[in-house]
């Protein structure tokens, strides 16, 4: 295993050997009751997760989808005066757990610095409800936040997506969405160490198969939970991006992967298909950091690099500057 920084060894050992069950270990009212768990946004767990910034308001809402239902989702309204860019973001969590309560700072810090209107979208998640689900809920979330946002003081012709693990593999197939079906318009998608690939086909996932934060059996017990004994093939493109045979069209792309992380290549091969089909691309890969990196920048020495360049990247795509031409 490469070596780790001594505060990421730290916190790791104890979220991997706390008394918390594993995804491996729950039934579902285990899972029910994990995704209520929130850290609170005081010292000291904010030295690693990150505090609210204070100038930035949230508030819950709800949007239709297409069974005729309703979702949750939470709002990140920035102080300065409108109309803002906007950003999906689509929490992490297997498609299994997570919250948009979990995901506060992430969330908190993207309004603040990007200057942006977030909409964190509360999807529906496995074992209760079996793939595609998700992916059809986050679909229905950005056409409702292109039509929606407005009224929140955004500015829906410039909206991007973002995602972390699962988050990242849902933002992919809303921009794969959003192309095949002409709309809505997306300037960009920040794909944080996105999950591309749910057969397993990448090395990464043998070579840190026991990587801390995130194992090949939890990844199993992820995707069973997700998919279902009885659902789509594991490479078909509605829920595996990495897997759809022609990526050309899609928005310019941030791709963030962590280098002790069993999706780590999944990741890394997604980036690289698309900038072989002429999509602008930005990866990293950050030495060190282990998958979950996002949600624990404090106890990692890349944590202020990883968010600097997640905020530069959309904030080029979501503030564009006008360069004048000469006569």
């Amino acid at each position: 295993m490469p070596r780790m920084p001594l505060r990421t060894r730290l916190l790791t050992f104890v979220l991997d050997h706390g008394t918390h069950p594993k995804i491996t270990d729950l039934d579902v009212p285990g899972i029910q009751h994990a995704r209520t768990r929130v850290a609170p946004l005081r010292r000291p767990f904010t030295w690693v997760t990150g505090g609210m910034p204070p100038d930035v308001q949230t508030r819950d809402l709800w949007f239709p989808v297409r069974d005729g239902s309703q979702r949750p989702a939470r709002a990140y309204l920035p102080s300065t005066p409108g109309p803002h860019p906007v950003i999906v973001f689509f929490h992490g969590g297997g498609w299994v757990l997570g919250s948009t309560r979990q995901y506060d700072p992430l969330c908190g810090l993207l309004a603040a610095r990007v200057d942006a209107l977030v909409l964190s979208i509360d999807y529906r998640m496995g074992p209760e409800h079996h793939a595609p689900q998700a992916v059809l809920d986050c679909v229905d979330a950005t056409r409702w936040a292109a039509t929606a946002a407005a009224d929140l003081g955004g500015d829906p012709a410039r909206m991007a997506v973002c995602g972390d693990s699962a988050g990242g593999n849902l933002a992919a197939l809303v921009c794969h969405a959003a192309y095949d079906s002409g709309g809505p318009a997306i300037a960009h998608q920040a794909l944080i160490y996105p999950a591309t690939d749910m057969s397993k086909y990448f090395p990464s996932v043998r070579e840190n198969a026991n990587a801390p934060m995130l194992t090949e059996a939890k990844m199993d017990a992820f995707i069973a939970h997700y998919v279902g004994p009885d659902g789509l093939d594991l490479r078909d493109p509605q829920i595996s991006p990495y897997w759809r045979a022609d990526l050309t069209g899609l928005p310019p792309a941030l791709v963030q992967t962590a280098d002790i992380d069993p999706i780590r290549d999944e990741g890394l091969a997604y980036a690289a298909r698309l900038a072989d089909a002429g999509v602008p691309v930005r990866v990293t890969n950050y030495l060190g950091a282990v998958h979950g990196f996002a949600s624990i920048p404090g106890a990692t020495v890349i944590g202020k690099q990883a968010q600097h360049e997640l905020v530069v990247e959309l904030r080029r795509h979501l503030h564009p500057v006008t360069v004048p031409t000469l006569d």
